[in-house]
């Protein structure tokens, strides 16, 4: 099975044989021991760490079907360098523009990724007001936001409601977290405290992960729904990622901070901000890796399934709707 890479120190990377050897520069430029990694075993490469490699590299990883995503010193998503999209056909990508520049039957997806969202919001929401959490408050106020979204006719529209939605969401984090930290406003560039640092990290993360499953479908992440396109360069990813956000994020925020998996020593305060130190990005990371390689039993198709493979379904699902064979209904957490 072929497994995701994280590499969060400097240094240089070359092929060796059929071989990818990754050899750690430190900030004097001193070389560590290589690390030799199978490309057979490689799905894509996360970068946070400034990579040296040349174009016959990227010619071996392009041929060998990977894909590396760039981080900058922020944290912030910066770009991805990915195979000849092999799977991109005329038809879909002639239908998902009509799909797009057709104002009703863009409303229709918009409104259908708003709602699976604040659905996985509220769902995450009464989990906690289970466990004698008071967020009934916040809980009533997502659905009235949510009783809005049928009604919206503009996607404008549509994007204050979700704003709405995920403000009156983030008022009820301080009740879910312990008294260790706090949520505050949301912040982003950069983050303000470590709440929001995790948020920002989680959501790029998530946002990466649709991006790679959209790279194997015959959908182009260009072209989206909710979210304008030219915004970001692949908004389509930012459309899906809404959906899992709640479920794959904030569920694992909870987690680390319950459980204090991650605490404040893994934190630097420094550059105006706050930003996560190598450890507790590398804490997040094995958390992540292991939450969306968990598989449970789907509903629908009654077999196993990981949380990885069910962004890959939701994209073919949402092929089919732009395909006129069957509508689209986005995934709403049932546990």
């Amino acid at each position: 099975m072929k497994k995701t890479y994280y590499l969060f120190n400097p240094g240089r990377m070359s092929r060796k044989d059929n071989t990818l050897k990754f050899t750690p520069v430190d900030e004097q430029g001193r070389e560590g021991a290589p690390k030799y990694i199978p490309v057979e075993g490689v799905s894509d490469l996360f970068c946070f760490g400034s990579l040296d490699a040349n174009s016959a590299l990227y010619n071996f990883l392009g041929k060998a079907g990977i894909a590396v995503h760039f981080f900058d010193y922020y944290e912030h998503y910066t770009g991805s360098f990915t195979p000849k999209e092999y799977l991109l056909a005329g038809k879909m990508q002639i239908e998902q523009t009509k799909q797009h520049i057709d104002k009703r039957k863009r409303l229709v997806l918009a409104r259908k990724f708003v709602s699976g969202a604040a659905f996985n919001m509220m769902k995450n929401l009464r989990y906690y007001i289970n466990r004698d959490k008071d967020l009934t408050a916040a809980l009533a106020s997502i659905e009235q936001y949510a009783m809005l979204v049928d009604g919206a006719t503009a996607v404008d529209e549509l994007m204050g409601i979700e704003g709405n939605v995920r403000q009156a969401y983030y008022d009820a984090f301080d009740g879910i977290i312990g008294a260790d930290f706090t949520m505050g406003n949301r912040s982003k560039r950069p983050p303000q405290n470590e709440i929001n640092a995790l948020i920002s990290f989680g959501n790029m993360m998530c946002y990466t992960l649709c991006l790679s499953q959209l790279y194997h479908t015959q959908l182009n992440p260009t072209i989206s729904f909710l979210h304008e396109p030219g915004y970001r360069r692949y908004s389509l990813a930012l459309d899906l990622a809404e959906i899992f956000k709640p479920v794959l994020v904030d569920r694992l925020i909870f987690r680390v901070l319950n459980k204090k998996e991650i605490q404040a020593k893994d934190f630097d305060h420094r550059l105006n901000g706050c930003l996560l130190k190598d450890a507790g990005r590398k804490t997040f990371v094995k958390i992540w890796e292991e939450r969306i390689n968990e598989t449970f039993k789907h509903p629908v198709l009654k077999r196993h399934v990981s949380y990885k493979h069910l962004v890959k379904l939701e994209c073919y699902k949402l092929s089919k709707h732009i395909l006129g064979m069957e509508e689209y209904k986005p995934f709403k957490a049932r546990w």
